[in-house]
Order: C-alpha cells, then sequence, then structure tokens
C-alpha cells in the first residue's frame, strides 16, 4: 500500500466514512471505492462487500480482485445506566456493537457496573452532539427521566440513526410522544421512535427485554441494509 492510499484509508476511517479497499490479485495495484473510478461490476462488489461487511473476490475478465471493506463500528448509545442496560451492554458487546453508556448519575454509571465499555457523565444531548450518531448507530433511552431521555431523543430523532428506542410502557410512550411534538420534532421524525421497545411486548426480567430490545435492533439494521 503507498503512502498516500494509506493517508486517504486513514482519513476515511477517522470520519466513519465506509470505503472498500480494492487489491488486483496479479500485481497488487489498490483503488479505494467510492473515491477512485472503478468498473461497474467491481464497484457493485464493493459496495455489496461493505453492506454485508464481508470481505472476498471477484472477477473482472481475466482478473481477480480482493475486496476488502473497511465500515465504522456499529454502535449502540445506552442512555441511563440502569438494571436493564447492565444486561443490555453485556449482550450487545457480544453482538460486536461499540457501546457506550450515557448518564450523568455518576453512582449509577460505574466501571464497576459496566466495565469495558465507554461510560458518559455528560448530560445526555451534550454526549450524544459529541457523540454524533451516524447510519450505524442505534439510540436506547432507559431511565424513564423527561429530563433525561428528550433531549437525548431530541437529538438522535435528528440524526440518520437505524435505531431508536425509548422504553417506557404505552400510556408512558405517548406521553413522550407529546413532549416531543411540543418541543418541534415533527411526526415524520417521531415515526421512527420505537416504543414500547421491543420483540416480544412485556418481559418479566431485564435480560428478557434486554434479548428483545437487541432483537428488534438487529431486524432494523437487516431492513435497512435490505
Amino acid at each position: 500500500m503507498t503512502p498516500e492510499l494509506l493517508a486517504r484509508l486513514r482519513e476515511a476511517q477517522a470520519a466513519k466514512r465506509p470505503v472498500a479497499l480494492l487489491t488486483r490479485l496479479s500485481d497488487g495495484e489498490q483503488r479505494l471505492w467510492p473515491d477512485d473510478d472503478v468498473p461497474g461490476p467491481l464497484a457493485e462488489a464493493a459496495k455489496s462487500a461493505l453492506r454485508e461487511d464481508e470481505t472476498g473476490t471477484v472477477a473482472l475478465g481475466d482478473e481477480r480482485w480482493f475486496v476488502h471493506p473497511h465500515n465504522p463500528p456499529v454502535r449502540l448509545i445506552v442512555v441511563g445506566a440502569v438494571h436493564v442496560a447492565q444486561a443490555l451492554v453485556p449482550m450487545a458487546v457480544a453482538l460486536g456493537f461499540a457501546v457506550t453508556v450515557v448518564d450523568p448519575r455518576r453512582a449509577f454509571a460505574t466501571p464497576e457496573r459496566f466495565p469495558g465499555v465507554s461510560v458518559s457523565f455528560d448530560w445526555p444531548d451534550d454526549a450524544m452532539a459529541a457523540l454524533a450518531p451516524d447510519g450505524r448507530t442505534a439510540v436506547v433511552t432507559l431511565t424513564h427521566d423527561p429530563k433525561l431521555d428528550d433531549p437525548a431523543l431530541d437529538v438522535a430523532l435528528r440524526s440518520p440513526s437505524f435505531y431508536i428506542g425509548a422504553l417506557g410502557s404505552r400510556r408512558t410512550h405517548a406521553t413522550r410522544v407529546a413532549r416531543l411534538e411540543a418541543a418541534g420534532i415533527g411526526e415524520d421524525r417521531i415515526a421512527r421512535l420505537h416504543g414500547p421497545i421491543g420483540l416480544y411486548g412485556p418481559t418479566r426480567t431485564s435480560s428478557a427485554l434486554a434479548l428483545s430490545v437487541l432483537g428488534e435492533i438487529t431486524e432494523a439494521r437487516i431492513r435497512l441494509d435490505g
């Protein structure tokens, strides 16, 4: 890899921009898609590799190319260091999510309760603005406290996050929607909000709810990839 190509790859990674590194196996020539012009079939292979997050080879006439996707990590931002979060976070980490727990209440968001993951003690709207959720980010709010959940949802619903969910009953969710509407968030954005969260409806344990929520997040991700 040339220094110039390596610099471009690192720049894309720093910007959390998905790119595919294409290497011609016969002589090692490399290109970066979508930055460089490549033939249509090779571009389609790069696009597919990014969508599936899988490496592979593709034939282009007599040439074979190795396609290596470089996607930003799929992230999960959890607002509220509550009991459900303690069940949800380890499951999400095991599935490969880069997890950040947001909670200004330092008594809850401790390394002992959430070992090995990033923790933000900022107020949720500040934390969300700094984290800048993108199209590979899921956001879940769990506190039941409008002072914490609503600022995070305000930022999330204005972002391209592929999943946004909020814990609470149907009655709680209806009240939440009314608050978000009063805050000036349009119906089209509010329609993106999952609530009550989870595939399976009410659950008896935090672990069951965590599994239900991760199932819904996974379903949303698969649907997005199409």
